[in-house]
């Protein structure tokens, strides 16, 4: 998925339907691409460029892990 996919703008998590965040592959802490949603911690994986926005495809994101990608994200 690229960051200026259009696509990203209406995706949502479907939580508590806020938006996501892109997070691209081979950075630090992050072994595959994913989308994550900082409100709740949750991380949802992206499979052969599908998005997985189960409730249940999230993971819960460690307090350490979270504090370091809200430095990647944010500008």
């Amino acid at each position: 998925m690229n960051p200026d996919d259009p696509l990203l703008k209406i995706l949502a998590c479907p939580l508590d339907k806020g938006p996501l965040h892109l997070l691209a592959p081979g950075e630090p802490l992050v072994p595959e691409e994913a989308l994550y949603n900082p409100r709740l911690r949750r991380r949802y994986p992206i499979v052969d460029g599908i998005p997985q926005l189960l409730p249940s495809s999230g993971e819960q994101v460690p307090e350490d892990e979270h504090e370091q990608l809200l430095k990647r994200i944010s500008p």
